[in-house]
């Protein structure tokens, strides 16, 4: 069961990635397309950052807070 939320764990950070990278292409467009200046996206870019960060951190702590129930006799 550890190694299931293991795996589990992992493809939930790869789709935290991969929300990631949509909302970064999408930043890429508006400013290709001039919606919004440099410093307005390097600081949307920066919160990107943060909130995945965050939102990874948690899975982590989830998974450590299973493996641990999992693993109690």
């Amino acid at each position: 069961y550890v190694k299931l939320a293991r795996h589990k764990a992992e493809e939930a950070r790869v789709a935290i990635r991969n929300v990631r990278r949509h909302a970064k292409d999408e930043l890429d467009r508006i400013v290709r397309d001039g919606e919004a200046g440099e410093d307005e996206v390097v600081r949307a870019e920066k919160e990107l950052e943060q909130i995945t960060k965050r939102h990874i951190e948690a899975v982590d702590h989830l998974l450590a807070g299973k493996e641990s129930e999992l693993l109690e006799v």
